[in-house]
């Protein structure tokens, strides 16, 4: 062998190198458009959620009034005519109103848990990206 040989398969190796590294970098590019994509999936799907919590919490709280309003007023009558005195009737239908204006409000709050509207396949995908680029340079 000689020493020009010796620089035709180190050139070789070279270009192969380059090209190795270059392929690797397309296929991260690739892998990272493909991230995005879905991030953006995730996301969407976390706003639908939330979208619909916020319906939730809005017609619940509109709806509720006039429902309660009704019931509250049945309730004080029903109770004055068993014997009770007018504002503690009033006071128990306050009370039960309040009971269940909060449960509403509630599962509406619940729906919107920080913990369920992370983006977890995105978050889970990236730590997958990330050590497999770190393999790659290595």
């Amino acid at each position: 062998m000689s020493i020009q040989d010796d620089i035709k398969t180190t050139q070789q190796d070279l270009r192969s190198s380059s090209k190795l590294f270059g392929d690797a970098l397309s296929q991260f590019a690739k892998l990272l458009q493909n991230e995005i994509d879905l991030a953006k999936a995730e996301l969407s799907e976390k706003a639908q959620i939330m979208g619909v919590a916020f319906g939730l919490i809005a017609g619940g709280a509109i709806l509720v009034i006039p429902a309660l309003l009704m019931l509250l007023l049945a309730l004080s009558s029903a109770l004055v005519s068993a014997g009770w005195s007018q504002p503690v009737s009033h006071l128990t239908s306050a009370i039960l109103a309040a009971v269940i204006a909060g449960l509403l409000f509630a599962i509406g709050i619940n729906r919107l848990d920080a913990r369920k509207l992370a983006p977890h396949e995105t978050i889970r995908q990236f730590e997958k990206d990330k050590d497999t680029v770190k393999g790659m340079v290595r």
